[in-house]
């Protein structure tokens, strides 16, 4: 076994906000030419492990060194460091971002030619020198992030969840890269929300409230579920109300959509439950075990099938039109195209996904049907309200979760909760009756006091989903919203959007997690500014032609196939 290229060994780091360890006596060792990941839930102590390993911040005990020095004085020119927020510079452009990190580096002038041209034929950086940062999809931010990381060829690498907000197509290009760098000797720490990108490390460092939970490969961690993964076949109808009954049977752990069926995980020692107790009526079939599953049970299992959000939530009545209606949609912004006569509509009690590369068009469409952006032709319509004559009712008749959380982050999480009441129109005993229920059900109780920039990520999730639907909207708009947060809370967000849908409520929802648009009704896929193609996941699915193709499949060959269209004319 090689020296590692950096080692942690007790760390323990407090900080002044919780008093609470961020990090209680952690162990960890990056070996090069390996791929070690760095998982957990959070506000596990990720970022701060990262951070500690870069030199940023000190540890209140234990120790941290890189290339056998300390962290604090190792040669920083020999560290790749690629934090959340990509630290680019968004004002200047891809070859001044590179420059920059060039002086930063200390890279010789003699070197920096040679250096920059490879690394933009390394990440396709190179047509797009002239553009600004801030101009560039989230694919290609991450990509520049790790040529800005890279500008001196690192001893060590330590990527922050660099996969999120990211599509597929980008994630596998940039996994890629960085398999390919750590082949050549680097060592790789990819800290992740992931947990497919955690599957295919080499080692992986699992970490809970600040406490080592498991390091080693990941098979170790997946073996222990092998015989407790299965796999119950319901019809598409009956789906999420299956899963949720699944999830109240007392033998079962955890559960998601997937294809034609439901994944559910048996507790451990626990008997297979009868299929008619699941609400089945075809036999359970064995499944693999996930690193996602081991995840969950090493937590203790998931958050269960009842949300408390919509069991206070009121039915959403019939109403004769559609919930949302896109009628040849179109943004043009000077000579550029953003989107192009989208089509489609989403009934009530449905989920419809948008999906698409980054950069292709769907945040877009996805604000001309909130009201935020007019389109330059075409018709959109939110609860029977044309968006062009009655914009101010069609927002009143909807709730919005942003990409970027629409938060104030210098604002208290009850203040932001009274701000949004009243902007909704809630006044009075409903207002203070709205927040109440709201911090209650999202769990904010601890954090009500404290100003929402400084949340964890997976609370700023939980308190922008609350401002959305204080106002008990029949419509949600939910752009990415699990983007970044660990598995159990992607599944307590789930939980409430199956239960709101089963009360009538629409949901026009993108994402990049491909296992989360299995709970779509319908899906519009976008790129290049076009829907390329319609349906529901399975219809995407067959079109690989393979019985066992996933969505992520699915997404890719469907880009892949619009390209070769594209080539061909």
């Amino acid at each position: 076994m090689a020296e590692p290229v950096a080692r942690a060994h007790g760390i323990v780091k407090r900080f002044a906000a919780t008093g609470l360890p961020a990090l209680d006596g952690v162990d960890i060792a990056i070996e090069p030419g390996r791929m070690t990941g760095l998982v957990g839930p959070d506000g596990a102590g990720k970022t701060t492990m990262i951070r500690i390993l870069a030199g940023l911040i000190d540890p209140d005990a234990g120790t941290a060194t890189v290339g056998g020095r300390p962290a604090t004085q190792a040669d920083r020119s020999r560290i790749g460091y690629l934090p959340q927020r990509f630290g680019l510079y968004e004002d200047l452009t891809v070859a001044e971002n590179l420059r920059l990190y060039a002086d930063l580096r200390a890279l010789p002038l003699d070197e920096r030619a040679a250096r920059f041209a490879l690394l933009l034929e390394f990440t396709d950086l190179a047509r797009f020198q002239g553009r600004l940062a801030g101009k560039l999809s989230g694919g290609m931010k991450q990509k520049l992030g790790l040529a800005c990381a890279l500008v001196r060829e690192p001893l060590l690498l330590l990527l922050d969840e660099p996969g999120v907000g990211v599509d597929p197509v980008s994630r596998r290009e940039l996994w890629a890269m960085v398999r390919e760098l750590a082949g050549g000797g680097i060592g790789v720490l990819w800290s992740t929300a992931y947990l497919d990108e955690a599957e295919k490390c080499d080692t992986v460092f699992l970490l809970s409230e600040g406490r080592m939970l498991h390091s080693g490969p990941p098979g170790e961690l997946t073996a222990r579920l092998d015989d407790r993964i299965v796999r119950l076949p319901i019809p598409a109808a009956r789906r999420r109300a299956a899963l949720r009954e699944a999830l109240a049977h007392p033998d079962i752990a955890d559960g998601a959509v997937q294809g034609d069926a439901i994944r559910l995980m048996l507790r451990a020692g626990a008997p297979v439950p009868p299929v008619a107790d699941l609400g089945g009526t075809q036999p359970l079939v064995p499944a693999q075990p996930r690193f996602e599953d081991a995840f969950i049970d090493l937590l203790g299992g998931g958050p269960g099938g009842v949300s408390d959000l919509a069991q206070r939530y009121p039915v959403i009545p019939e109403s004769g039109h559609a919930a949302i209606e896109a009628q040849g949609l179109t943004k043009r912004f000077g000579d550029f195209t953003a989107a192009r006569d989208i089509n489609f509509s989403v009934q009530r009690g449905q989920v419809f996904g948008l999906l698409g590369p980054n950069g292709a068009g769907k945040s877009t469409t996805f604000k001309m049907l909130c009201g935020l952006l007019s389109p330059t032709a075409g018709t959109g319509t939110v609860d029977g309200h044309d968006l062009r004559r009655a914009r101010a009712e069609a927002r009143q008749s909807l709730g919005y979760m942003a990409q970027k959380f629409s938060l104030y982050g210098d604002l208290s999480v009850r203040q932001n909760l009274d701000f949004f009441a009243g902007a909704y129109g809630l006044s009075g005993g409903d207002a203070q009756e709205a927040v109440a229920q709201a911090i209650e059900t999202f769990h904010l109780e601890r954090y009500a006091a404290v100003n929402s920039g400084t949340l964890p990520l997976g609370y700023k999730q939980r308190l922008a989903l609350a401002c959305a639907v204080l106002h008990r909207p029949p419509v949600l708009f939910l752009d990415e919203p699990t983007s970044g947060v660990d598995p159990i809370v992607r599944r307590e967000f789930w939980t409430h959007i199956n239960g709101l849908v089963e009360k009538g409520v629409a949901v026009l929802v993108t994402t990049h997690f491909m296992d989360e648009a299995e709970y779509c009704d319908a899906i519009a896929l976008i790129y290049r500014a076009e829907q390329i193609a319609t349906g529901t996941p399975d219809d995407l699915k067959a079109l690989v032609g393979r019985p066992d193709a996933t969505m992520e499949d699915a997404f890719i060959a469907l880009i892949e196939a619009s390209d070769a269209r594209r080539e061909a004319a």
